[in-house]
């Protein structure tokens, strides 16, 4: 039932309905498959339906043909569970509504403003820059309000980045095989070098920016301008110096998974507003406890040294304001953690954001130079989201890249239907400076096509530096790794994935733990038989390692950051593709949950609730 409030609620009768359902098609094994995107497939393939009954036309095996029949599955003792307490497991994290859109199968359409040809654009001759062209169109676009700059069929050189900085506005080429960017230059050449913050002399081209960059247009400048200066900033929603913010209302005590807070002062806020949710550490370090699950491991870790995490904090969340009622305001996705009084809780503003925006149907493809040594990249790198909220990219390939598909400071975006192609990058996808909600869906990185050079590294899909609630679903990685750069990421999902596990993590001691609470790795095929970073019940705590073939442990191997029980859960270990639901996000789609009111009063460290006072109330 749909409220006039636009949230789609459901009866503790049809949410643990929907387990049963799992359950039965999991013993019966008779719903229909879709075909996955045929891995060497240049142009795109329909993705396979999302939004539907958990455990129906997802659960196919990889790779099998339409109209095919799931194979028998087993339904974990974990997936029962989380039905009963969606929004408060202690494992599991909730991340029904990760992407744009709260993870929309449709992106927006907007009208057609402007063809890059009438800007000066033109196709194939190999010597005319076309990127002020594709600029200028792009800037046309933004002063209009809004709209999309199409890119016909060709190969068009570009000897500059692109930007988009407004709003609404969309770059769409005619199909990822049909439409190429050819890039010349590197960052480094094109805004100078990028040194880090941390001091050392890395490059921060490494794990930054993009020769197709979005980010609004006053943030980017400002990063501009202090990477020139040498004033190597801050990459998030506060400015360079993590200053640019004012208090709108500080927050009341409340709940993990509550959709609804109470405020001081509701005379600021309104509907659609986007918002930061600010939690500041205190001196006992218990807001990166509770991150990490709480309990004694989190509390014997010693936290401050951790410098480079410590600069992490506050912990900022992005997230629109769905309702005010009074002093009491429904967001558009659950709490990630308990706000307590201790971490000065309070929502603030924030630089503007990029929202509406998008990448679509082309290729990116630098030209083609040796990978540079590890951490001094010059910045050949792909598309990049920075500061960007509610923006997609969709059908693209990125080429002889360093690095493929960031999220810098990015939240509730998806990318769909991607792939790092070509010579061989650092990183193919990176999630990092808080990044959050997101949703990487279908996604492919191609083996390298020439050998790795000494001194070289190859992470994987990266997330790391408090991002959280993330999701990697529906992937084929034939190298990489789950990659965590440290930095506490927490309660993120990867899953329904194909690897072939072969790269390293990275990650400075001063960024602290490798994994927060709640990372899920649901589904998962190693095809080289290599358990690091894949099964991670001995490392990650308060998490879950649930259908995953076997594994054992060579090349880089790791050591539990903290000391005893991880509280960690293994099921279904030494299995392929018969778990079920077999992709987690697209089973916590099915549940079709709503908002629930906030708790408040006094917060214990972790809360486990599973009777049905846990569940959303009825519409």
């Amino acid at each position: 039932m749909t409220n006039r409030d636009g949230y789609t609620g459901i009866t503790r009768r049809a949410l643990l309905g929907s387990a049963t359902a799992v359950a039965a098609t999991a013993v019966t094994g008779a719903s229909a498959a879709t075909a996955a995107a045929s891995p060497g497939a240049t142009a795109p393939t329909p993705s396979p339906a999302r939004g539907t009954a958990a455990g129906a036309s997802a659960d196919a095996p990889s790779g099998g043909a339409p109209g095919a029949l799931t194979r028998p599955g087993e339904v974990p003792e974990l997936w029962r569970a989380f039905t009963r307490s969606p929004f408060t497991h202690p494992q599991i994290p909730y991340v029904g509504r990760a992407g744009s859109r709260r993870g929309a199968v449709r992106f927006p359409r907007r009208p057609v403003v402007a063809d890059i040809r009438d800007h000066g654009a033109v196709a194939d001759d190999g010597t005319t820059d076309c990127a002020p062209a594709i600029n200028r169109a792009i800037a046309a676009a933004g002063r209009a309000g809004g709209g999309t700059v199409t890119i016909p069929p060709g190969t068009f050189r570009i000897d500059d980045l692109i930007h988009i900085g407004h709003s609404n506005v969309i770059l769409r080429g005619a199909g990822s095989g049909r439409t190429t960017l050819l890039a010349t230059k590197n960052l480094t050449e094109l805004i100078g070098a990028y040194g880090s913050r941390y001091g050392g002399d890395k490059s921060s081209w490494s794990w930054a920016g993009g020769l197709i960059w979005l980010a609004p247009t006053a943030r980017w400048d400002s990063l501009v301008a202090a990477i020139r200066a040498k004033a190597w900033p801050f990459e998030g929603w506060t400015g360079n110096k993590r200053d640019a913010w004012q208090t709108l209302t500080t927050v009341e005590p409340a709940r993990q998974g509550s959709w609804t807070v109470t405020v001081a002062d509701a005379s600021k806020l309104r509907p659609g507003t986007l918002v930061l949710l600010r939690l500041a550490d205190d001196a006992d370090h218990t807001l990166l406890e509770h991150m990490s699950g709480g309990g004694p491991g989190p509390e014997a870790y010693f936290w401050d040294d951790k410098t480079k995490l410590t600069s992490y904090v506050p912990y900022e969340w992005p997230v629109r304001i769905a309702r005010v009622r009074g002093r009491r305001v429904t967001l558009e996705r659950p709490l990630p953690l308990d706000v307590r009084p201790q971490w000065d809780p309070r929502l603030t503003t924030h630089v503007e954001e990029l929202t509406g925006s998008g990448v679509e149907g082309l290729t990116l493809e630098a030209v083609e130079t040796p990978q540079s040594q590890h951490l001094l990249d010059k910045g050949y790198n792909g598309v990049v989201l920075q500061c960007a909220y509610d923006c997609w990219v969709d059908d693209v390939t990125v080429r002889h890249v360093d690095n493929g598909f960031g999220l810098v400071a990015a939240s509730a975006c998806t990318l769909r239907r991607t792939r790092v192609a070509g010579r061989g990058s650092h990183h193919p996808y990176f999630c990092r400076e808080g990044s959050h909600d997101n949703l990487i869906e279908d996604f492919t990185v191609e083996e390298r096509t020439v050998p790795a050079p000494a001194g070289t590294q190859l992470h994987g899909i990266n997330v790391e530096g408090l991002s959280s609630y993330n999701v990697w679903s529906r992937g084929d990685m034939r190298m990489g790794t789950f990659d965590s750069h440290r930095g506490l990421p927490f309660a993120n999902v990867r899953t329904d994935i194909t690897v072939d596990n072969d790269g390293r993590h990275g990650g400075d001691a001063s960024a602290g733990p490798l994994f927060g609470a709640r990372f899920t790795h649901w589904n998962i095929r190693v095809t080289n038989g290599r358990a690091g970073l894949m099964k991670i019940d001995g490392l990650a705590p308060y998490s879950a390692t649930v259908g995953v073939n076997e594994v054992t442990e060579f090349d880089q191997i790791d050591v539990p950051d903290f000391t005893g029980d991880l509280h960690s859960r293994l099921e279904l270990y030494g299995t392929t593709d018969v778990v079920r639901p077999r992709n987690l996000y697209e089973a916590q789609r099915g549940l079709q949950t709503r908002p629930r009111a906030a708790v408040t009063g006094p917060v214990p460290l972790t809360t486990v609730r599973t009777g049905p006072e846990s569940l959303p109330p009825t519409a």
